[in-house]
């Protein structure tokens, strides 16, 4: 994680009052998270940087959990890829008679922190501090990190035209 400017060497926030289905919902993903091995349980009460986890919920009842990294983004470089844009998707789309779609399951989560940024990387609950050790959802630039990670990967089947990649979603199209 590339910084502008010096990151202040102490921000720690208090955990967020949830109410207890929020609370369930939220032990439920980082218990997935640490079997995942995703993040790992630094303790308690340790004097560290840390940030509170944001439970995202759909209309459809599905959730994610996120950090509130948004003092930490103000203070990280723009990564500035381009991400796949829906309406040039939508046109390549548009001749297509099959479509496959895939989706990378917690896509963010499969690329690896580097160790010197996972500090930066804590979020706070009951339950103690917890460190991730991959990408978490909540960073400015896990987007285009992303994105340029998956253009790499297929860039073969991107540039003959039968494949669409927008961060996480990998798009098969063909018209015949």
């Amino acid at each position: 994680m590339d910084l502008e400017r010096p990151y202040p060497p102490i921000l720690r926030r208090h955990a967020y009052p949830e109410s207890l289905e929020t609370r369930k919902e939220i032990e439920k993903h980082i218990n997935e998270l640490l079997d995942m091995d995703v993040i790992r349980n630094i303790g308690h009460n340790k004097i560290v940087e840390n940030t509170t986890p944001v439970l995202i919920t759909w209309h459809y009842g599905k959730s994610r959990l996120c950090g509130d990294f948004r003092a930490l983004n103000n203070y990280t470089k723009a990564d500035r890829y381009p991400i796949t844009r829906i309406p040039h998707a939508l046109d390549k789309l548009a001749k297509a008679r099959y479509i496959t779609k895939m989706d990378c399951m917690k896509g963010f989560h499969q690329n690896g922190v580097k160790p010197r940024s996972m500090k930066l990387l804590r979020i706070i609950f009951y339950m103690g501090i917890y460190e991730y050790a991959r990408m978490p959802c909540g960073i400015k630039n896990a987007p285009a990190h992303f994105q340029r990670m998956m253009d790499t990967i297929f860039q073969e089947k991107i540039l003959e035209g039968c494949m669409v990649v927008y961060i996480n979603d990998i798009i098969i199209y063909s018209e015949t």
